[in-house]
């Protein structure tokens, strides 16, 4: 078994220890992919749970699946010497049986709690953290899924043409992410007429003319790669330039206080004064802001109560934007508190803002 799933192994019998429990379950899409060192469960993309899950107690640990998928994970999955149990596929009943055994009958924690026991209890802040902060073999993965997709929306954007519908550049973009064994979690596409009108502007039939935003949340290893970028068929106006121009010095205020020890509640007040001193004090309502991500598109999302506090190793991906304008690549905090950003592709276009590469428009 790898280092990194003894290690956490060793996290979660830490948290078995402190809880007294009989055992933790975890059937989450982000918990197992965690547990397994980048494992998929997943099959059906929309599904928060997949079709294995992981139990651990204090003495061992198993992948529960059935028997339609247990030969696929075996070969193509999971780490070496796993062990599994499997149930057939028509009788659920038996696997509950095996986890009221393996854990004496006794209390579980779980990531998704089934409301008809009391016999299970949610996962503890403790271990949320210890899933929230990477390892150095899960941060060399993460560099792998951000490079690739970078390179899938730069491929995709070079191609776009302003007679392409919003559906058109949507499939290429999870075109290009599934070339490169990337989930496409979320590809949104604005075009010119609804970028002003929409943050989260889902793809639609209309074409896209002299301007788009394409958004990308690529999941690999189960690590969300999450970046926007913008592309422009001639000179972009002046008033999306400038528009483009604050969000990039808003983002700028955020990104430089991602240092361990600061609370996320701090960056978003710090997000809402610099769109104030923009003359958008209200921008900050029309939109989340960002926070932590990794095996969540985002662990946590900032807002004005939020006192969980950042470490190195830690993910980030803040989203400052403004009607028609938009910013977002994925940054890990290395231990000197500089900033990697994970999604970065120097075949983009970028300026430096305080010190940065930061993409600009792609004007083609």
């Amino acid at each position: 078994m790898s280092e990194e799933v003894s290690t956490k192994l060793g996290f979660i019998r830490e948290t078995l220890s402190q809880t007294e429990v009989g055992g933790v379950r975890l059937r989450s899409t982000d918990w197992f992919a965690w547990a397994t060192a980048g494992a998929s469960n997943t099959v059906l993309l929309t599904a928060e749970t997949g079709v294995a899950e992981f139990l651990v107690t204090g003495q061992d640990a198993w992948v529960l699946t059935d028997e339609i998928e247990a030969q696929r994970l075996k070969d193509e999955e999971l780490p070496s010497h796993f062990k599994l149990h499997i149930n057939p596929w028509a009788d659920a009943a038996a696997r509950e049986s095996f986890v009221r055994d393996a854990t004496g009958g006794g209390k579980i924690i779980s990531d998704v709690c089934n409301n008809s026991t009391s016999q299970e209890q949610p996962i503890p802040h403790s271990l949320q953290q210890y899933k929230r902060v990477l390892l150095p073999t899960e941060l060399e993965r993460y560099r792998q899924v951000g490079q690739q997709a970078s390179a899938a929306m730069t491929e995709v954007l070079q191609a776009t043409q302003p007679s392409w519908t919003e559906y058109q550049l949507a499939g290429a973009g999870a075109e290009a992410l599934w070339a490169r064994g990337l989930h496409p979690a979320l590809t949104l596409v604005a075009g010119e007429r609804r970028l002003p009108l929409y943050r989260h502007a889902t793809p639609t039939k209309e074409k896209i003319g002299r301007q788009a935003m394409l958004v990308f949340c690529a999941r690999g290893y189960g690590l969300y790669a999450n970046l926007t970028r913008f592309v422009s068929f001639g000179t972009l106006a002046d008033e999306y330039a400038q528009l483009h121009r604050h969000v990039r010095e808003i983002e700028a205020q955020a990104l430089s206080l991602c240092q361990p020890g600061t609370n996320l509640d701090t960056i978003y007040h710090a997000l809402a004064q610099a769109y104030e001193q923009h003359g958008f004090a209200h921008a900050i309502r029309e939109h989340h802001q960002g926070g932590t991500t990794g095996y969540l598109a985002r662990e946590i999302v900032a807002n004005p109560l939020t006192k969980d506090f950042l470490t190195e190793n830690m993910a980030i991906a803040w989203n400052p934007s403004l009607t028609g304008a938009k910013i977002e690549d994925t940054f890990v905090i290395l231990k000197n508190g500089n900033l990697e950003n994970l999604t970065f592709d120097p075949n983009f276009p970028s300026v430096e803002v305080e010190g940065r590469l930061r993409p600009l428009p792609w004007e083609i």
